[in-house]
């Protein structure tokens, strides 16, 4: 099993950047996809981003396509979420988690910590 560790979370304006990290431990990190996911006060958790094993499929939710980027460096065994445009509606809990292919299905892993990010009006 692949233990996931997120960080990269903050406090930024809208209209501003963050680059998330999910870091990985153990060396079949490269044997599955990676989705991103986020969860608002209140709210269910959501789905924003797949990428798949090997990086070459990706698919974003609508609601940050063209503004959120997803990537993985399978040397590093980490993957990122590069979001820009950030707006207030961003604001959530982000975590990620493993799939066994690039499609929104459940996925494999426990959830670990996430990591808070916050937009400021």
């Amino acid at each position: 099993q692949v233990q996931l560790v997120e960080s990269g979370g903050g406090l930024v304006q809208a209209g501003g950047f963050l680059r998330l990290s999910c870091a990985a431990s153990g060396n079949i990190f490269r044997s599955y996809a990676i989705a991103w996911y986020r969860q608002a006060p209140g709210k269910q958790r959501e789905a924003v981003a797949i990428i798949s094993a090997g990086g070459a499929i990706v698919k974003y939710a609508d609601s940050v396509k063209g503004r959120f980027t997803i990537s993985r460096d399978n040397a590093e065994n980490t993957a990122y979420l590069e979001m820009n445009s950030l707006e207030p509606e961003d604001t959530a809990v982000y975590f990620c988690n493993t799939l066994r292919t690039a499609n929104w299905a459940t996925p494999l892993g426990p959830w670990g910590q996430g990591t808070q990010v916050t937009v400021s009006s």
